[in-house]
């Protein structure tokens, strides 16, 4: 690993990280840095452990920027179809572009949860959904989308949404896709309204959270494009860089009332500041609530924009966070050197 280190090789990118004890610094393999002793280095293998251990990513190198980052020759084929849904890609069409179709077929069933070929089929559908809510011809919408008979795109368009594409108007949809941060890939869903949630991919409750907004908004969540994406992914980027300390993106949260009063209590905590949970129970004027506040806290499924992160316990410690304490620390440290 030191070897690699020196000779700046590539080809070790993801496989472990340099932390440097005497600047507390961690690289990635190839950083163009001077390299420290071996004596004063520990290899790590992941960016987890580096900040777990306290150490703080390299500005040179920037060891977090593409973590889990959409390879550019995939982006380029989901951007492609982005902007023309009925696209078909098949694997001669991928291996034209110098993509292995088995390639990319695990790569979106690790990252996606489907193939590629499902992800194509579900864009597809989904723009097609939004067409016939703005009043297009059903018959006019299955042919400009790809399918090439009625019957087909009726018998797809109920396995998704559960009714078929004449009462199509009378469903609901959520839209998700996937966004890369320096701390990992988060799923986003959102409605025409805003943003209904916000999670790291690797929260536990995860799968719970998704079936609990899609029963509360009585709709389908499908792969698709949101208008309200763009801005969130631009302003998440001005968040990491320290250039961004509040959000404009609309959102979307059904709750109770308390569970409400307590979100927007979360968005009062101003930026690099934090919070106990009994100083958030006496701010909605419920001192005996302190539990109840923890638990509408855990509710919260829009992270980063309704910071939880920012609520610690009474004594400093950092508690208990969905995203990880080790996300809670480098969201809180952030912060701190930005305020």
């Amino acid at each position: 690993m030191y070897k690699a280190i020196v000779e700046k090789d590539t080809s070790f990118e993801g496989q472990f990280f340099t932390a440097v004890k005497t600047t507390g610094i961690f690289c990635r393999p190839s950083c163009t840095a001077r390299k420290p002793k071996i004596e004063n280095i520990e290899f790590l293998k992941t960016a987890k452990e580096c900040i777990l251990k306290g150490y703080r990513a390299c500005k040179v190198c920037n060891p977090l920027a593409s973590l889990n980052e959409t390879p550019a020759i995939f982006q380029q084929v989901i951007d492609e179809l982005s902007e023309n849904p009925s696209i078909k890609f098949k694997d001669y069409d991928l291996r034209q572009k110098g993509i292995e179709p088995s390639q990319i077929r695990r790569w979106f069933l690790k990252n996606h949860g489907i193939t590629f070929q499902a992800y194509q089929r579900m864009f597809r559908i989904n723009s097609a959904f939004k067409k016939i809510q703005n009043g297009e011809s059903v018959t006019h919408t299955a042919y400009d989308a790809g399918f090439e008979s009625l019957s087909g795109f009726g018998n797809t368009f109920k396995s998704v949404f559960g009714v078929s594409p004449k009462r199509g108007k009378e469903q609901h949809i959520i839209d998700m896709t996937r966004i890369e941060t320096p701390l990992g890939t988060m799923i986003a869903c959102a409605t025409k309204e805003g943003i209904c949630l916000l999670e790291f991919t690797d929260r536990k409750m995860l799968e719970t959270e998704l079936k609990s907004i899609a029963k509360l908004l009585n709709a389908t969540i499908v792969q698709g494009n949101n208008p309200h994406f763009e801005l969130l992914q631009m302003q998440l980027g001005e968040y990491f860089k320290g250039e961004r300390k509040e959000f404009s993106v609309p959102l979307h949260t059904p709750g109770t009332a308390f569970q409400q009063k307590v979100w927007k209590a979360l968005q009062s905590i101003e930026y690099g500041q934090t919070r106990s949970y009994r100083e958030q129970a006496i701010t909605i004027d419920s001192p005996e609530s302190v539990r109840a506040v923890a638990n509408a806290n855990g509710m919260n499924r829009v992270s980063l924009l309704i910071p939880c992160h920012r609520v610690i316990g009474s004594d400093g410690k950092l508690t208990g966070y969905g995203g990880g304490l080790w996300r809670k620390k480098y969201l809180l440290e952030l912060e701190e050197r930005n305020s």
